[in-house]
């Protein structure tokens, strides 16, 4: 089933009403008229006398609804961009929006709640700002080709194919999904759009003079979705923090290698899969504003229990498991690799394989070239996991010849900068097999002998790096310098100071509302009744103490700037005495840094005990 690719939003006083735009004018026309005081949506209602008022909008699809203080509102796709084509179905990313009320005005709000709603509002805004998000109206962008030639019933609709891990905005379609699931002659299939948050780059490249398209998705899931230090870890489900399945893409014409194809006309379509995800046991670091908040390990009774529910899920998707945890082995995180290994170990499974690769000691003093030992310790198991690979007509995937048999799990602490390299040189290692396999690449050959192609690579997997650390810690990954360039080099390492001024900036003292947005729009229910959750209620004397201190370096730098011969014993009892504040304000502060942290206020977090 095809979505709608184009719509006219007919607005006025009392309804929204959506019509499909059709290249055919003699196609039967569908239209969807939500009332705006009630909510209440109809499928193909009746005609009505066109308002003076109403406006006229175009719009590239319907992300959906959320309800806050003042009522509903709908969020809609104002612009889109192309950015490539896998077989015959183009991808989109979501390059505006607007939020449009159902309701006409917020006169039933009092003041507190008008500021809540503007609270709610500039969060929503927020998160669908700062989120890549991707669609396409026939391609189903929630699954990797694998999944994809599993599905079996090909007239069942987009949104109830789609994996619900990546459907990101699953809850905002609750509106049209629940509609079509009680009223049978009311389907809105063709208007429910599942988005997808994440990374997705497809690029038209040619190796030998043979042309193919190569195209990287990082799917990012919504279940335990959320910022650097406020989500960690597993829940009760199995769900870990920032999972994300990354599938490297490539398709070309059937007969690339000049041979005859069993398919004439048609393309192969290769893929290969890896996952990364927090580690899967209860922990976390709580901010206190210090630059490596303490990693606290959770005596949880759930941990066995949810770590098994977790790597039984993984196997369900993905089969066998080969897991790479790459933290350091001393330190504070020597802590966490132990309790890792003691759960693999507990779970005694045959079908997961572990290795502990100290990647900072491995690959110290630039030794960044170890990263291939990886490769060596698990080269039967790769050998034997395979890669997806099938022949596609127009009709659909067609003779499947080859499938993933498992997969490769990877994680560092953040699963950002480190997992990102391994994920890139493991992705590398399976291109250049799948490349030989189709005839793009001969038998001795190695893309990274082609210097475009070779840079193409590169630079993907480095955009992959950054748009996936973004979301997570708010800055770009670090270590890009070595997946770019193939080598750690100055400007990259102060980059990456640079990157970790800024995380620290944005993890303690901005976080917290990116983790509110995150659970306005996943799942936070906004009460009417509330007690306005986002109101800042700490006691005035801790608000203070920043601009307390802010206006005491102001006039201490006063002081100091004042001309020499104008320095005298009072322009020194001036100096020191706002010095001596400085000083008491700064210790006060490090040693209450927990009051200062910009904590998440829709979904408290429940290991965080704040006076």
């Amino acid at each position: 089933m095809t979505l709608y690719s184009s719509l006219k939003l007919y607005t006025n006083a009392d309804t929204f009403t959506i019509v499909p735009v059709h290249s055919d004018a003699s196609a039967a026309t569908e239209n969807v008229v939500i009332q705006r005081g009630s909510g209440e949506i109809r499928l193909n209602s009746p005609a009505t006398k066109v308002p003076l008022d109403e406006e006229v909008m175009t719009i590239f699809g319907v992300i959906g609804f959320l309800r806050l203080l003042a009522g509903e509102y709908m969020v809609v796709i104002t612009e889109r961009t192309n950015i490539g084509r896998i077989g015959d179905h183009d991808i989109f990313k979501v390059r505006d929006y607007k939020v449009l009320p159902l309701s006409r005005n917020n006169l039933a709000l009092t003041e507190a709640q008008i500021g809540e709603e503007a609270s709610y509002l500039s969060l929503l805004h927020a998160h669908l700002q700062s989120g890549l998000f991707h669609f396409s109206y026939g391609y189903e962008l929630t699954h990797t080709l694998q999944r994809q030639s599993a599905l079996k019933d090909s007239t069942q609709p987009i949104w109830e194919r789609a994996d619900e891990r990546f459907f990101w905005n699953r809850r905002l379609q609750s509106k049209f999904i629940d509609h079509s699931v009680k009223n049978k002659d009311q389907d809105l299939s063709k208007f429910i759009l599942p988005i997808v948050n994440g990374f997705a780059e497809i690029k038209m490249a040619a190796i030998n003079k043979k042309p193919f398209t190569f195209a990287l998705f990082s799917r990012r899931s919504r279940h335990r979705a959320g910022t650097r230090y406020f989500s960690r870890g597993v829940d009760a489900l199995g769900n870990v923090s920032n999972f994300n399945e990354t599938e490297q893409i490539v398709v070309a014409d059937a007969g690339v290698d000049g041979s005859a194809s069993s398919l004439p006309g048609g393309q192969i379509f290769l893929s290969h899969v890896q996952t990364r995800g927090s580690i899967p046991i209860y922990w976390t670091q709580i901010n206190n504003i210090k630059y490596t908040p303490k990693l606290q390990i959770f005596e949880n009774p759930e941990t066995e229990n949810s770590f098994r529910k977790h790597f039984e899920t993984q196997k369900s998707l993905y089969g066998p498991q080969l897991v790479i945890n790459l933290i350091n082995k001393s330190g504070y995180e020597g802590p966490m690799g132990v309790a890792f290994q003691k759960h693999i170990e507990l779970l005694n499974d045959p079908e997961i394989k572990y290795h502990h690769f100290d990647f900072h000691h491995e690959c110290s003093k630039m030794r960044w070239h170890r990263v291939s030992l990886l490769l060596d310790h698990f080269h039967e198991e790769l050998l034997s996991q395979g890669y997806f690979k099938a022949e596609v007509t127009k009709d659909g995937l067609e003779n499947v010849s080859q499938k993933q048999t498992s997969v490769v799990r990877t994680n560092c602490m953040d699963c950002l900068d480190r997992t990102n390299v391994v994920q890139s040189v493991v992705s590398r290692w399976a291109l250049n097999r799948q490349l030989r396999d189709i005839g793009i690449l001969g038998n001795d050959e190695k893309f990274e002998n082609f210097t475009d192609f070779e840079f193409l690579f590169r630079n993907v997997w480095a955009d992959n790096a950054d748009v996936v650390s973004c979301a997570y810690s708010g800055t770009g990954a670090l270590k890009t310098d070595f997946t770019r360039t193939g080598n750690r080099t100055k400007a990259g390492a102060l980059q990456d100071l640079q990157n970790s001024i800024v995380r620290y900036v944005k993890n303690n003292f901005l976080d917290g509302n990116r983790q509110d947005a995150y659970d306005l729009f996943l799942q936070y229910e906004v009460n009417a009744m509330g007690a306005y959750p986002l109101v800042d209620k700490r006691p005035l004397q801790i608000k203070a103490l920043p601009v307390v201190l802010l206006v005491s370096a102001a006039m201490l730098v006063a002081a100091i700037i004042v001309p020499e011969d104008s320095l005298s014993t009072v322009v020194i009892l001036f100096a020191s005495f706002w010095l001596a504040i400085i000083t008491y304000v700064f210790k006060y502060i490090v040693a209450n840094g927990i009051h200062y942290v910009n904590w998440p206020r829709l979904v408290p977090l429940s290991h965080v005990q704040k006076a």
